[in-house]
C-alpha cells in the first residue's frame, strides 16, 4: 500500500521512477545531487516507492524533539559534524552482522555549492567492504533512480571517475549549487 501510494505520489508531482534498487542486501547509497530541502522527502518518497528500508545520515540539529523521534523512526541517523566524533567507524560498525543495511549518505554534505565531495562515504564503504551504489534525482529530467553499483578499489581518482561519468548532465533542484564531483584525496 506505501509503495503504491509513494509511487502515484511522484507520479502526480512529474516525477519518474528509472529502474530498481540493486539486487544486494548491503551497501553505501549516494543521494546526488543534494541542493535542495526538496531532496529529502524526495528521497523518502523513492525509497517507498522501491519498498526500501534505507537509513540515512543528517546533521545533529535536525533531530529536535518531537520531530527527531519521527526522523529516527524513519531511518535517520543523527551526526554530530563540528566535532570529531569518527563517523566513518561508526557507519562502517552498522554494517557489521547486518544481514541487511543501505546506509544512504549525502556525499556533498550541504545543500550549498562545494568545491569537494564529503570522502566519508567512500572510506565507509571501503572498510565495511560494501559496494557503492550511486542514486539520483534528476531535477532537469523529473526521474529518480540508481546506478550500477561499484566495488571500491583502492584507486580514488578511478573510482570518483567512475562517478563524474555516472552524474555527467544531472541536474539537482538549483544547478548552480551542485559542484564538481571530486575528493580531497585525488
Amino acid at each position: 500500500m506505501k509503495k503504491r501510494f509513494a509511487r502515484w505520489l511522484l507520479h502526480l508531482a512529474g516525477w519518474q521512477i528509472d529502474g530498481a534498487p540493486p539486487a544486494l542486501d548491503r551497501y553505501v547509497l549516494i543521494a546526488a545531487p543534494h541542493t535542495s530541502n526538496w531532496d529529502f522527502p524526495l528521497m523518502m518518497a523513492f525509497a517507498a516507492a522501491f519498498d526500501m528500508k534505507i537509513s540515512w545520515m543528517a546533521k545533529h540539529n535536525l533531530f529536535f524533539p518531537p520531530v527527531g523521534w519521527i526522523m529516527r523512526a524513519m531511518g535517520g541517523l543523527p551526526i554530530v559534524r563540528h566535532e570529531n566524533r569518527n563517523v566513518v567507524d561508526s557507519m562502517v560498525e552498522l554494517f557489521s552482522g547486518a544481514t541487511h543495511q543501505v546506509l544512504v549518505v549525502p556525499t556533498e554534505g550541504t545543500r550549498e555549492r562545494t568545491e569537494y565531495w564529503k570522502s566519508g562515504f567512500y572510506h565507509i564503504a571501503r572498510k565495511a567492504g560494501v559496494p557503492i551504489v550511486p542514486s539520483y534525482l534528476d531535477f532537469g529530467r523529473k526521474r529518480g533512480g540508481f546506478g550500477p553499483p561499484l566495488e571500491v578499489s583502492g584507486d580514488v581518482r578511478s573510482d570518483m571517475q567512475y562517478f563524474r561519468d555516472f552524474y555527467a548532465g544531472m541536474q539537482g533542484k538549483f544547478p548552480e549549487r551542485f559542484g564538481p564531483i571530486r575528493l580531497k584525496e585525488e
